[in-house]
């Protein structure tokens, strides 16, 4: 990604879920569910970082008696940004973190957390 001081640019940031698992959507149904979250880190010269859902499917499984919020396949997450004024010409990356629980149709497992990186490069 890159962009000019001052822009505004994002990031997609692809996520895949082995077949037969989901995750959490970032809004699960019920409160003791662990959702999908990606936090920052550190940005560099990029401020923000707002993160954009996709709509989750409502899915029914055994373990539950109502249906869950959830990711399943191959999905997309947005990163808005915006380049600060005072960025330094060149690159840089953002590090993040996503935590996520991932379940299959009988049980979830413990959640689990993994680094999420962003190069950019200031013009």
């Amino acid at each position: 990604m890159s962009g000019q001081r001052n822009a505004a640019v994002q990031a997609k940031i692809p996520v895949s879920v082995k077949a037969g698992y989901h995750v959490n959507s970032n809004a699960p149904n019920d409160e003791y569910l662990i959702p999908l979250k990606l936090t920052w880190k550190s940005t560099g010269a990029l401020e923000g970082g707002q993160i954009t859902y996709p709509k989750p499917s409502q899915e029914k499984y055994e373990f539950s008696e109502k249906p869950l919020s959830v990711y399943t396949g191959n999905f997309d997450l947005v990163a808005n940004f915006k380049v600060a004024a005072s960025a330094p010409a060149g690159p840089g990356i953002a590090v993040g973190q996503l935590r996520y629980q991932a379940c299959n149709d009988r049980a979830c497992f413990p959640p689990k957390s993994i680094e999420v990186t962003v190069p950019y490069q200031v013009q």
